[in-house]
């Protein structure tokens, strides 16, 4: 209750700020904006996942969540406005200071918070008692997890199993030691010496698991069920029901619901943004590639889109050919094929601007994994494991891979292994935060240069 209340104080606090910064009154109006927001906010960070407990999560996931939440909240109370026909009535400067600081004080608290409370959690304080029952592998990873983040507040207290000794996971006897069997176990829990049971018993150990869960509903212990599916390759795993069947996604897309949303008003608004500035600068490339060289201003190529579906992707024409069929070569360095402007275009990737029109449309987004010719797709998709994942989301301009220097051409199949190990670690771990900080490693960066002929 307490965060709710302080993030309900925080987005006030701003609004008064952005009026003092104005030099205006306050007024009934401010008054009626700042309640809508707190409450819009409200149900938003919920559905972002800020009111959970949240002692394993970082601060860097977190402020991304709130900046996630206040956008979406900005975007209702600017439609409101604009549906009320109120928006007239409000001071552009406060709209604007008021959108801009609301997150940036609610981060920083939660920041701080955050702060405190891992202090007081390294020094022993505020901490919770957890057992791990198995001694297996993935107990032992459960255990150095939790041993390597003591900001966590978490401390294991021992492991217990049913098996004899010679058939269990040898533990590391800095990671703690084994206290008994499943029955001290569910003791220790009724008795409440232990806050929190982490199961880490294999998958096929199912009677054990479904016995032992049962009995600690018998306690007030936090129970949580530690499953190994790094079999499976996992790619934005998620609980859901089908019907009343719990079941979780193996393979799935992160772009779901309201992240769906999120990463959209993204593309549209920063895209919006981005063609206004890149407007008169494409004239002059267009009009570059005009008068350098024959043949048209723009190539369009086949390639892969979202679910594998196949989209024309434009580009300004940077080389004396436009191969689209059969085996397409890939740019190398020195290629004869590049026109000389062609070649300033594609190392300072102003070939790609026209993309941005893809971003407006809906078939491409900002930020994504690079869109691969059809002919290297199929080529690929044979050689490398879980290649065809990349297509759970939309191609996009610029990418995890590129500012890390996996761009240009793969001549070996460990570049583009690595191209695909970056593309899916986006997708596994995406965030509102860690797209604009790609986009300003594009522009910025050193890496995204690498290769790029």
């Amino acid at each position: 209750m307490g965060l709710r209340t302080a993030d309900a104080i925080l987005i006030g606090l701003a609004h008064l700020i952005a009026v003092l910064i104005a030099e205006e009154t306050w007024s009934d109006l401010h008054t009626e904006a700042s309640i809508v927001g707190a409450v819009v906010f409200h149900f938003a960070a919920q559905s972002f996942g800020l009111y959970r407990p949240q002692r394993s999560e970082t601060s860097v996931r977190e402020t991304g969540r709130v900046f996630g939440a206040w956008l979406v909240t900005a975007g209702v109370l600017l439609l409101v406005g604009f549906l009320t026909k109120r928006s007239t009535d409000y001071s552009r400067l406060i709209t604007l200071t008021w959108i801009g600081l609301a997150p940036l004080l609610v981060a920083l608290f939660r920041a701080a918070v955050r702060k405190v409370l891992r202090t007081a959690r390294m020094r022993g304080r505020n901490t919770r008692s957890v057992a791990v029952a198995g001694l297996t592998e993935l107990g032992e990873r459960v255990a150095r997890v939790i041993e390597g983040n003591l900001w966590m507040g978490m401390r294991v207290t021992g492991f217990f199993d049913d098996r004899y000794e010679e058939r269990c996971h040898p533990i590391p006897s800095e990671l703690g030691k084994r206290e008994g069997n499943l029955d001290d176990l569910v003791e220790l829990a009724r008795t409440g010496k232990v806050d929190m049971v982490y199961i880490a018993l294999p998958l096929r150990a199912e009677a054990r698991v479904t016995d032992l869960v049962r009995r600690l509903a018998d306690s007030t212990a936090s129970v949580y069920m530690a499953a190994d599916f790094d079999a499976f390759d996992l790619l934005s795993a998620r609980w859901g029901q089908l019907g009343n069947v719990p079941i979780v996604s193996i393979h799935e897309t992160p772009f779901y619901g309201v992240s769906g949303w999120l990463k959209r008003i993204e593309d549209i608004v920063v895209g919006s943004m981005i063609l206004l500035l890149i407007a008169i600068p494409m004239l002059f490339v267009a009009i570059g590639v005009k008068v350098t060289s024959k043949g048209p201003v723009f190539f369009r190529q086949r390639r892969y889109g979202l679910n594998g579906e196949v989209i024309h992707v434009l580009k300004f024409r940077s080389m004396t050919v436009m191969e689209d069929t059969g085996e397409v070569k890939q740019a190398t360095k020195n290629d004869q094929r590049i026109t000389p402007f062609g070649a300033f275009l594609r190392r300072t990737s102003l070939d790609e601007l026209p993309q941005f029109f893809h971003v407006i449309t809906g078939t491409m987004s900002i930020v994504g994994p690079r869109p691969h010719a059809v002919s290297h797709n199929e080529q690929y998709r044979k050689q490398i494991e879980g290649y065809m994942l990349r297509h759970k989301v939309k191609p996009g301009i610029t990418g995890w891979a590129q500012v890390n220097g996996w761009r240009g051409e793969t001549d070996t199949l460990e570049k583009m292994e690595q191209r695909i190990a970056h593309d899916l670690e986006y997708i596994r771990n995406w965030t509102l935060f860690w797209d604009l900080q790609i986009i300003f490693l594009t522009v910025f960066g050193r890496k995204v240069r690498k290769n790029a002929y």
